[in-house]
């Protein structure tokens, strides 16, 4: 397995891994582009451009894209983040070229045919009614938007439906030409494939990317607040969240150890206690979310009406208790699961190529896989009760939604918070 990595002169970055136990590749573009980038006028736009990017280019329309790759077994999809959007393929080895081919053909020379956005708005609508009829999306982007307030890292990503229905192609074409250039793209794959080859197709396939970079976003503020909606559910759903831990922080490491010990799996410390001993969720998981200059740390519950009154002091005992008792059995089951996920990782060719474009996005070169564990294996229980002590020193998020009439205001809240801080 030989991981490799180019710069090529207009800015992209190639980096690949050859993996030889697999008759298959994965690759595609991961470019600096997200929801973080955008201005509340045009809130909505980069996934917009994610969907458009397949509805047809000078050389293909909309049915040939998606038969060209499907004729050969392979499948095409793309994601929108708040600090990525992403364009993919999977397909066996001999198909790698027209892979490259299709996906550097989407990012270049889409048309966005007038009738093609019309249509693909109507679907980017139902997608947003679709959300809204989901409540732990709903209670996520209220969550995003309370934490980060009046910025553009805290707006949806798919953006409120009377922005969506506004955008004109005029306004997606200047993003595009603004947003998607070289030095902010990465290109990875892995898999059955020769790097040199890889290099060669990029090169020679983006020759039309503009070679300037327009910088960096708008620096992320950390506020926090509450977002609370009573709304007729069966479950009353909630998200305690604090300023996290971005991907450059020397906590970095010791915070996702610090949330799998806290809410990563069956015999975390929040499963146990909340939902096995106490029976007051269905669900409750612990989360982070890093960014490049910062991130969020939190905690989701789903409860019963009933649960609600009870849940939330339990959950701030048990966040308080974590500062300053960690096991060294909770430390070892912590890192067991994170280094089994890397290793896993390596079984997929897609997650390895979106690991690959993720590391050498954030910082400039892959990261050994033996460099991943040794930095999860040297995180120690003074470091998560230093991690966890540090995230809560910071002015809580509550989102909730749901039959919440029992749960404890926003000041009562912050003040068991702020005795687990102390």
């Amino acid at each position: 397995m030989t991981v490799e990595l180019t710069q090529l002169p207009s800015g992209i970055r190639v980096v690949t891994h050859r993996m030889d136990s697999v008759e298959s590749a994965s690759l595609g573009v991961w470019a600096r582009v997200g929801t973080r980038y955008e201005d509340a006028s045009v809130n909505g736009v980069s996934h917009m451009l994610e969907h458009m990017a397949f509805k047809g280019t000078a050389r293909r329309d909309a049915r040939g894209i998606a038969e060209e790759i499907e004729a050969v077994g392979g499948h095409l999809n793309a994601f929108t983040s708040r600090e990525v959007t992403a364009y993919h393929a999977t397909v066996l080895k001999e198909d790698v070229p027209l892979a490259v081919d299709i996906v550097t053909d989407i990012l270049q020379h889409s048309l966005f045919d007038q009738d093609e956005l019309e249509r693909e708005r109507q679907v980017i609508l139902q997608e947003i009614g679709q959300a809204n009829d989901t409540p732990e999306d709903v209670l996520f982007d209220r969550f995003q938007t309370a934490a980060y307030p009046d910025q553009p890292i805290g707006l949806p990503i798919l953006g409120p439906p009377e922005i969506v229905a506004s955008l004109t192609r005029d306004q997606l074409v200047g993003y595009m030409q603004t947003h998607y250039s070289a030095p902010r793209m990465v290109f990875a794959a892995a898999g059955k494939l020769d790097h040199a080859e890889i290099v060669a197709l990029v090169d020679s396939h983006f020759s039309d990317l503009a070679t300037d970079d327009d910088g960096p976003s708008a620096p992320a503020r950390y506020v926090g607040g509450e977002a609370r909606e009573d709304r007729v559910l069966e479950q009353a759903h909630l998200v305690l969240g604090f300023d996290g831990i971005g991907y450059h922080d020397p906590d970095y490491y010791a915070a996702g150890v610090a949330s799998t010990v806290l809410g990563g799996g069956m015999s975390s410390r929040l499963f146990q206690e909340i939902r096995e001993k106490r029976g007051l969720v269905y669900s409750i998981y612990s989360f982070t979310s890093s960014y490049s200059d910062g991130g969020l740390f939190g905690i989701y519950a789903g409860t019963g009406e009933e649960g609600l009154g009870e849940l939330m002091p339990v959950l701030c005992d048990e966040l308080c208790r974590a500062t300053v008792d960690i096991g060294e059995d909770e430390l070892a089951r912590a890192k067991a699961q994170l280094r089994a996920g890397i290793v896993m990782s390596l079984e997929s060719s897609y997650s390895r190529a979106e690991q690959l474009a993720r590391q050498v996005g954030i910082y400039g070169a892959p990261t050994p896989i033996d460099e991943l564990q040794r930095r999860i294996d040297a995180v120690s229980t003074v470091d998560v009760m230093r991690v966890i002590s540090r995230v809560l020193a910071s002015t809580p998020t509550i989102a909730a939604l749901g039959p919440i009439k029992a749960l404890e205001n926003y000041e009562a809240i912050s003040a068991r918070i702020g005795q687990a801080a102390r």
